[in-house]
Parts: C-alpha cells; sequence; structure tokens
C-alpha cells in the first residue's frame, strides 16, 4: 500500500480539468496538445493547453490520463500549475514541482511527474512547431532497458536533473529497470559515468533506500549481516539477470571471503559459467561488499 498524501488523494478521487479541449473558432486562441506515455508500458498522458495566441497565456488545461494514483494526481496538478502561465514560464515547471505541489510522491512514483513534465514540454513544442529541444534525443541513444524502451540519454538526462545516484532511483523516475532488471547493472555504470563527468558527489543514499544501494565496510559487519546482504544482493540484483536467459542461482555457503554458489538452470550447463560467477557474481559482490570476495560454484549432490 502506498503512503500517499492528503493531496494526492484529493486529485485522485476529485480530479481538476480532466478531459480535453477541443479546437473552436474562437478569435486569438488556439489549442496545442501534448502526449507521452505508452498504454502497454503501464501510463500514458495527453495534456491539452488552451493558448491565447498575442500573449502566450496559458488560458486553460485538461489532461486525459491512463495510469494509477499518482499519475492522475499528478496530472492534475500539473494543470493547476500551468493555467495562467506564460508558454515559456511554463517550460520552466520541472517534475519537482509537480511532486511537490502534491506534498511529495512515494520514490517509486516519481516517474508520474517525469511523464508530466515530458507532456508539458511535448505540447508547448507542438504548438510552436518546433522540433523538441530538450529532449528531442531521448530516444536517438543506446536502447537499455527494453522492457520499456528507455535509451541511455534519457536515463543520463533524469540522472543530471535530479541528481540521482543509485539505479533504483532511476527506475523510481523513469521505469528503466523495472521490469526483469537486466539492465540495473548498466545502469549502475551509467550513473557512475554521469556522476565522473559532472563531479556529482558520490554520495550515500538516504536511510529509506535499499542497503544493496550503499558499499558498506566489511568489517562492519556481522557474519549473519554478511550473509544477508550477500543475499540480498544476489536476489536483487544478480538473480533477475539470470533469470533473463534461463538461468539462476542460489547461495550455498559463506566462508570469511569465499562465497560459494549453485548455478543451475542454463546457467549450470552454459560453457560461459565461469564469466557469469566472475561477471555477474563476484564482480557485484565486490563493487557492493568487499573488494575481497571470491565467488566458486559448488556442485549440486544430486
Amino acid at each position: 500500500m502506498w503512503e500517499y498524501t492528503d493531496k494526492v488523494l484529493e486529485l485522485f478521487y476529485n480530479p481538476k480539468n480532466q478531459g480535453e479541449i477541443e479546437e473552436t473558432a474562437e478569435q486569438n486562441v488556439k489549442v496545442a496538445t501534448g502526449e507521452v506515455g505508452s498504454i502497454a508500458c503501464g501510463d500514458a498522458l495527453r495534456l491539452h493547453l488552451k493558448v491565447q495566441v498575442d500573449t502566450d497565456k496559458i488560458l486553460d488545461a485538461r489532461f486525459q490520463t491512463f495510469g494509477c494514483t499518482s499519475a492522475i494526481a499528478s496530472s492534475s496538478a500539473l494543470t493547476e500549475l500551468v493555467k495562467g502561465l506564460t508558454l515559456d514560464e511554463a517550460l520552466a515547471v520541472t517534475n519537482k514541482d509537480i511532486a511537490n505541489y502534491l506534498g511529495g510522491l512515494p520514490e517509486a512514483k516519481m516517474h508520474c511527474s517525469v511523464m508530466g513534465q515530458e507532456a508539458l514540454e511535448a505540447a508547448i513544442f507542438n504548438y510552436r512547431g518546433i522540433e523538441r529541444e530538450v529532449h528531442d534525443d531521448d530516444d536517438e541513444g543506446t536502447l537499455i532497458c527494453t522492457c520499456f524502451g528507455i535509451s541511455d540519454t534519457k536515463i543520463r538526462r533524469v540522472i543530471r536533473e535530479n541528481s540521482l545516484i543509485t539505479a533504483e532511483e532511476v527506475t523510481n523516475y523513469v521505469k528503466a529497470g523495472g521490469g526483469c532488471g537486466s539492465c540495473l547493472a548498466t545502469i549502475d555504470d551509467i550513473i557512475k559515468e554521469v556522476q565522473r563527468e559532472s563531479a556529482l558527489p558520490i554520495a550515500a543514499p538516504a536511510s529509506n533506500k535499499s542497503a544493496v544501494a550503499t558499499k558498506i565496510a566489511p568489517s562492519t559487519l556481522t557474519t549473519v549481516q554478511k550473509i544477508a546482504l550477500i543475499q540480498k544482493v544476489l536476489d536483487e540484483e544478480v538473480r533477475p539477470v539470470l533469470l533473463a536467459d534461463g538461468g539462476d542461482v542460489e547461495l550455498y555457503d559463506v566462508e570469511g571471503d569465499r562465497v560459494k554458489v549453485l548455478l543451475q538452470g542454463a546457467c549450470g550447463s552454459c560453457s560461459s559459467s565461469t564469466a557469469t560467477l566472475k561477471i555477474a557474481i563476484e564482480a557485484r559482490l565486490r563493487d557492493r561488499i568487499s573488494q575481497s570476495i571470491v565467488v566458486e560454484a559448488v556442485e549440486p549432490l544430486f
């Protein structure tokens, strides 16, 4: 059960400005429309703006949304924020402004506010009859998340704009990595690249983030804690990748820094099982827990 603010629930149960704006013969007025998202991916938003031509002022804004509580509330909030603004003023509205208007959104639902910002930009650039100058290359980069069709260009942009530092946060903002999970390791690499390029501080995540995202000094862990963290990394970051290729892994034993695992399914019979151990498993555990970890495969007892 998501913990929604009163404002989110208010705009979900009684959304403001829901519907569409149709073109009329009204003088000095035009309608702009921006559409983002996909019903196949779970969320879609069509935003309508009624614009006074000679002043560029937004006289009215309405929305049509297919999505969850946060998507509907974010869309409604967006329309309230932009009414009365000029188009240039509206372009300054960010996804953070939408979330703040709502009193906050659950971290896993921040992508709904991003969708609102992108629909607003799409509507304004469509109205002006020009290419989308801000994010026109979002779909031109390398495809990273095949589940949701997210490119590395879009991932890099949202990392920079929101100072994201974990793959989990990227998933919350643009859904990348929220499907099969096979792209999470690549998203981690992109985050590190962006941090190097922009000199963003590599800060520790907030206390409510997953412990997997933080590299913990092994000396601070008890044996039980270390085993639990290893299991968490395997479950949340390694197994989704292997399962996508028909394989799997099970934690067998932990002896100091020696981690013994059972490779299963396609991984057990694969000729590249050694690479799986070193790249998919050992490298991840070293990055998350300790550089001295060594992963070994054990044969099943039967």
